[in-house]
């Protein structure tokens, strides 16, 4: 990555996303607003808005969930990011380091609530295509002859 940073169109082809998704998830809070700049500057993105980038779109492609869900994903990890930060400190007592393992805990059951939901529901539609595919395939059974004849 350039020291000088990328801009909007770099990032999209680096991302296989497009400028317009870039520009949507920054307005709903997804990606961190762009800072201040002087007017007709461009904005430019860093390895952290990059990596962050590829966490979204990995985690909508894997997990095929709504942008809310996907906002609530993401604030868990940003949270738990936040409770390492404090942990890697030093200057944290053993009732803090207890309370920072239960806060990391909760963020961590939130997020495998939504993906075991995940999970669920596409087991269940397997469940309904095996059926299906087992109905069809005793219809063929029940024709004893080739399909055409």
């Amino acid at each position: 990555m350039s020291d000088r940073g990328l801009r909007i169109g770099e990032v999209a082809r680096l991302t296989g996303t497009t400028t317009r998704t870039i520009r949507y998830y920054e307005e709903i809070g997804l990606l961190p607003a762009a800072p201040q700049r002087p007017a007709g500057s461009h904005r430019l993105y860093g390895e952290a808005e990059v990596a962050r980038l590829r966490e979204i779109l990995r985690l909508k492609e894997l997990l095929g969930v709504s942008l809310d869900e996907l906002r609530e994903v993401l604030e868990a990890e940003t949270a738990r990011a936040a409770l390492r930060d404090e942990w890697r400190s030093g200057g944290v007592g053993d009732d803090r380091r207890r309370e920072i393992l239960g806060e990391a805990l909760e963020h961590v059951d939130r997020q495998l609530a939504l993906v075991e939901r995940r999970r669920e529901e596409i087991a269940s539609l397997e469940a309904e295509l095996r059926a299906k595919r087992e109905r069809l395939l005793a219809r063929l059974g029940e024709r004893g002859a080739p399909l055409g004849a």
